[in-house]
């Protein structure tokens, strides 16, 4: 499984004010905090996860920062 695809997400916006399961999605992705980077394989699953909190994250492309 060396060659399993990997998605970089950012954290760009705060959950503060918003539902608690989209809390609970950026924790599942492995982010907590803003600006915080999780490099998570790509499934079917974690790109449902994203599209969930889309609004509060970014897909990274390679971008420093």
């Amino acid at each position: 499984m060396a060659g399993t695809k990997k998605v970089k997400v950012r954290q760009v916006a705060s959950p503060a004010r918003r539902k608690h399961d989209q809390r609970e999605t950026l924790i599942g992705l492995g982010l907590n905090r803003i600006d915080r980077i999780a490099e998570l394989p790509d499934t079917a699953a974690t790109r449902g996860m994203i599209a969930k909190v889309q609004h509060l994250v970014r897909v990274v492309e390679g971008e420093d920062r």
